[in-house]
C-alpha cells in the first residue's frame, strides 16, 4: 500500500503561498513573454522553507524548492527559555523543567519576548509573577544578546538559499523580488541576512500570518467544482527523485529505474513497458534518503497480477502508468497487458495501446522482444468499457436543506453550549490566578495567615484540579467550583474594598456635617440671611449634627484600632446611611433658605449634590 510522499507538505505549502501571491497581480507577464521569477521564503514556528517560483498572467510554475525542518520559530524559543532555565537555577535554586505548568509559562513568557526584541533593541524585562513556589523571577536581555545566543541558528538561514539558487541556475539578477512571509520572518537578524544574500530590499505584500491560509481556501476553491474562480495553471514539482525497483528475471536480481527526477514537473504521468510472463511487484522508492526529512525512503509496493505469457510462450508486454497527481503523491494508476494476435489478410499492423500526448514511454526491461514486422497485431485484452459520466447536480433537494439547516441548528447549539462550558473554566482559572496574586499583594493585611495559608492551598488544589480531572468537566461543575472558591475569598476582598472606599464615605459624612454647622453657627450669629428660619428647626439640626458628629468619631476611632483582617465595625453602606439620614432631617431647613445671596446659593447647591 503506497503512502504520501515525503516533503508534499513543504511543496504544498508553497503552491498556497504562490498562489495567494499571484492570482491577485494585474501587470504579470503575457503568456508569451519572459516569466517574473519570485523567490518565497517562509519561517514559520516548527520549519523553514524556500521556493523559486516563475509567474506569467494566469499561470505559475514551481522551479525549485529546498527546506530546513530544524529552523522555524519554536528554535528560537527553546534557546530563550534554556537560558533562563540555567541563570533561574543559578539565581533562585529552581529547578524549571522539573515542573511542566512553569516551563509552559516560561516559554509563553519568551516568546513575548522574542517579539518585543523584533521592535527594540534595548534591555527588555522578563517577569514572572508566582513562577515556582510562589517566587517571583526577573530578568532581562537585548537583542545583541539574543542574537549572539542564535548565531548558530543564524548561520543554518543561508543553506537553503543558496541550494535553491544551484538547482535553478539562476543569478540573482535574475530574480524579481523576495516574498518573506511566516511569524518568525518578522526576527530583523534573519531578514538581514536573507536580504544580504540576494542583495535586495525583501518584499512583505504578503500577509505573514495569512499567506498560507489564504492560499489554501484559494486553492480548495480552484479544486471544488461548487466554486467559479479565475482560471489559474498551477505547476508543482516532485521535491525528491523517486524510482522503482523490481525483481529482474533476465539478471535474476534487482534492476531499478529513476521514473521522476527531483524538480520534475507534477502532476505527470508515465507509462512503463515491461516484458513479463508472470505477475511481479514494483517497489516504489526515494532515491537521496539524506535529504528526506523522515528516516523511511519506501514509498509503497504495488503487485502487478494477472500476467500470463504469450500463446507462443514468449514474455508478454506489460504497460504500466505511473504518476505523481496534483497533490504529491506517487501511485500506479493502470497496468495493461498487451497481447499479441495475428493480422487479418490485407491489414496493416498498428498498435492499438495509444499513449496520451503528454505521457512519456520509458522502456525499463526488453525481454523477448517481439516485432510487428511478421505481420502481426498487438491489443489490450483489458480495456474497460468508457463508463458513462452521469451529470452532477449540485442543488440540494428541500428534505436535503432542511436535514442540513436541523443539522446546522444542532451545532450551532453545541458550539454555544461548549462556549459557555469553556467560559465557566476560564471563569475559575482566572478567580485562581487573581486571587493566588492578590493574596500576597493587596490582599495580604486583609487576611491573617492561617486563612491565607488555607486559601492558598485550596487554590492550588483547583489548578491542579482544573488540568488533571477537572479539564473536561460539565459547565455546572465549574460554577460550583467558582462559587466554593468565592465562598471564602468573597470576605477578604469585601474587607479590601470596605477599606479602599470607607474614607471616601467618611469624608462626604464630614463634609455635610460642617456644611450644615457653618448654617447653625450663622443663624446664631444673628446673620441677616438666616433671619427667616424656625428656630426650633434649628435647634433640632443641630442636636442631630452634633449627633452625627459623635457618632463619625466614635466609628473612626474604634475603626483605626481594629485588625484590617476582621470585619469592619462600620461598613461605608452605614455611613452612607447615616449622611442620608443627616440631610432627611435638614432637608426642609435647606430649602427654606433665599437665593438672595451667593454664601445661600452655595449652600444649597451643595447639599443638593451631596
Amino acid at each position: 500500500r503506497p503512502k504520501a510522499a515525503a516533503g508534499n507538505a513543504h511543496t504544498g505549502l508553497f503552491v498556497t503561498v504562490t498562489l495567494a501571491y499571484g492570482i491577485y497581480k494585474q501587470d504579470l507577464p503575457a503568456p508569451e513573454e519572459k516569466p517574473r521569477t519570485v523567490v518565497f521564503v517562509d519561517l514559520g514556528h516548527s520549519g523553514y522553507q524556500v521556493s523559486v517560483c516563475a509567474f506569467n498572467k494566469g499561470k505559475l510554475k514551481i522551479l525549485a524548492t529546498a527546506f530546513d525542518s530544524d529552523l522555524g520559530g519554536k528554535d528560537f524559543d527553546d534557546i530563550l527559555a534554556n537560558h533562563f532555565c540555567e541563570e533561574f537555577a543559578k539565581k533562585y535554586k529552581l529547578d524549571v523543567r522539573s515542573k511542566p505548568r512553569a516551563l509552559v509559562r516560561l516559554y509563553q513568557e519568551c516568546e513575548k519576548l522574542k517579539k518585543l526584541m523584533s521592535a527594540n533593541s534595548s534591555d527588555l524585562p522578563l517577569n514572572i509573577e508566582c513562577f515556582m513556589n510562589d517566587i517571583d523571577v526577573s530578568s532581562k536581555l537585548n537583542r545583541g544578546q539574543f542574537e549572539e545566543m542564535c548565531a548558530g541558528l543564524l548561520a543554518k538561514v543561508e543553506g537553503p538559499l543558496r541550494s535553491v539558487m544551484e538547482q535553478t541556475k539562476l543569478k540573482k539578477e535574475d530574480i524579481y523580488a523576495v516574498e518573506i512571509v511566516g511569524g518568525a520572518s518578522r526576527i530583523p537578524a534573519i531578514k538581514e541576512r536573507i536580504g544580504k544574500f540576494f542583495g535586495k530590499e525583501l518584499s512583505t505584500t504578503l500577509n505573514a500570518d495569512e499567506a498560507v491560509a489564504r492560499g489554501c481556501a484559494l486553492q480548495c476553491a480552484i479544486l471544488s467544482p461548487a466554486f467559479k474562480v479565475r482560471e489559474f495553471s498551477i505547476t508543482d514539482v516532485v521535491p525528491f527523485s523517486i524510482s522503482l525497483k523490481w525483481n529482474s528475471a533476465a539478471d535474476a536480481g534487482l534492476s531499478d529505474c529513476e521514473v521522476f527526477p527531483k524538480n520534475h514537473a507534477a502532476p505527470f504521468s508515465k507509462v512503463l513497458t515491461f516484458y513479463r510472463s508472470e505477475p511481479f511487484t514494483l517497489e516504489a522508492y526515494y532515491n537521496n534518503a539524506k535529504e528526506l526529512p523522515c528516516p523511511d525512503a519506501n514509498i509503497g509496493q504495488f503487485l502487478i497480477q494477472n500476467v500470463v505469457p504469450q500463446a507462443t510462450g514468449e514474455s508478454a508486454k506489460v504497460k504500466v502508468k505511473v504518476r505523481v497527481n496534483i497533490h504529491g503523491v506517487f501511485s500506479v494508476s493502470s497496468a495493461s497487458l498487451v497481447e499479441v494476435v495475428k493480422a487479418v489478410d490485407g491489414e496493416e499492423p498498428m498498435e492499438t495501446d495509444q499513449i496520451v500526448k503528454e505521457d512519456e514511454v520509458c522502456v525499463c526491461e526488453q525481454q523477448h522482444k517481439t516485432s510487428t514486422e511478421d505481420g502481426k497485431q498487438e491489443k489490450k485484452n483489458d480495456q474497460p468499457p468508457q463508463a458513462k459520466k452521469s451529470k452532477v447536480q449540485w442543488q440540494l433537494s428541500s428534505q436535503e436543506l432542511n436535514t442540513f439547516l436541523e443539522n446546522e441548528g444542532k451545532m450551532i447549539m453545541q458550539d454555544k453550549l461548549e462556549k459557555e462550558r469553556n467560559d465557566a473554566k476560564n471563569n475559575v482559572e482566572e478567580y485562581v490566578y487573581e486571587m493566588r496574586d492578590k493574596l500576597h499583594g493587596v490582599l495580604e493585611k486583609f487576611v491573617n495567615e492561617a486563612e491565607r495559608d488555607a486559601f492558598s492551598l485550596k487554590l492550588e488544589d483547583t489548578e491542579n484540579w482544573l488540568y488533571e480531572e477537572g479539564e473536561d468537566q460539565q459547565k455546572q461543575v465549574y460554577i460550583d467550583k467558582l462559587a466554593e472558591l468565592k465562598k471564602i475569598g468573597q470576605p477578604i476582598y469585601s474587607r479590601y474594598m470596605e477599606a479602599e472606599e470607607r474614607p471616601k464615605a467618611f469624608e462626604e459624612l464630614g463634609r455635610r456635617i460642617q456644611m450644615y454647622m457653618k448654617i447653625v453657627e450663622a443663624y446664631k450669629a444673628k446673620e441677616e440671611q438666616y433671619d427667616h428660619l424656625d428656630e426650633m428647626e434649628v435647634t433640632q439640626v443641630d442636636k442631630q449634627v452634633n449627633e452625627a458628629m459623635i457618632w463619625m468619631n466614635s466609628k473612626l476611632n474604634q475603626q483605626n484600632s481594629h485588625d484590617l483582617a476582621l470585619d469592619p465595625v462600620v461598613k461605608v453602606g452605614e455611613i452612607q446611611a447615616k449622611s442620608r439620614e443627616l440631610f432627611c432631617v435638614t432637608n426642609t431647613m435647606i430649602f427654606n433658605l433665599h437665593f438672595s445671596s451667593d454664601l445661600n446659593k452655595e449652600v444649597l447647591g451643595n447639599a443638593i449634590l451631596a
